[in-house]
């Protein structure tokens, strides 16, 4: 009799607890590519989701990219914003000076696993072989495909590694600076030949 009671409990649970349903994220790399840092995104889908037409994934205060230098699966597409794209009910941190990334799909329905590449460049790379990670975070929206609540858009939030990738060194903005300025000089006395000759 115990055991058909905490059958019966379970039971209940489960019909009166919302549908899971995630887009996830994760993180897979950041190389090194001709000075600069590619960095790589995958994406798994839950077994009772789909991604349709409008379900999206932002990466939130990612930070600088080099404009056009994105790549997607195809029926994905591309756009950055200081604010949002958020999904409904969910409330990730947010910086509004910060660079967000979101990827929209708008293709026949998707289902599965190891979805990707996703990827953008930014400018740099780590004097490691490791390119170091901080906490970042992400939220999503997809499509039930499952149960009474099916078509049903659901919404996650959850963390996500964002490479950190230094800033030029004071010392090579310094020589930057004093070879552009002494490039200046130069051009300025070559106009002053010109002008008296």
């Amino acid at each position: 009799m115990r055991t058909v009671c905490v059958i019966v409990g379970v039971g209940v649970l489960a019909a009166v607890l919302p549908a899971k349903a995630d887009i996830i994220p994760s993180y897979v790399s950041a190389i090194a590519s001709g000075g600069n840092t590619i960095v790589t995104y995958q994406i798994d889908l839950a077994a009772d989701q789909n991604a349709n037409t409008g379900d999206f994934f932002t990466i939130y205060d990612f930070g600088s990219i080099i404009p056009d230098s994105n790549t997607q699966p195809s029926g994905w597409t591309f756009s950055t914003s200081l604010v949002g794209v958020n999904p409904p009910k969910t409330n990730a941190p947010d910086d509004p000076s910060i660079l967000n990334l979101t990827w929209t799909y708008s293709g026949p329905a998707l289902s599965g696993t190891g979805i990707g590449p996703f990827t953008v460049t930014i400018a740099g790379t780590s004097n490691s072989d490791v390119v170091p990670l901080r906490d970042g975070f992400f939220a999503a929206q997809g499509t039930l495909i499952v149960g009474p609540n099916a078509g049903t858009e659901v919404s996650n939030v959850g963390q996500i590694p964002i490479p950190l990738v230094p800033e030029p060194s004071a010392g090579a903005l310094i020589v930057l600076s004093l070879v552009g300025g002494g490039l200046g000089l130069l051009i300025a006395r070559l106009r002053r030949r010109q002008l008296s000759s």
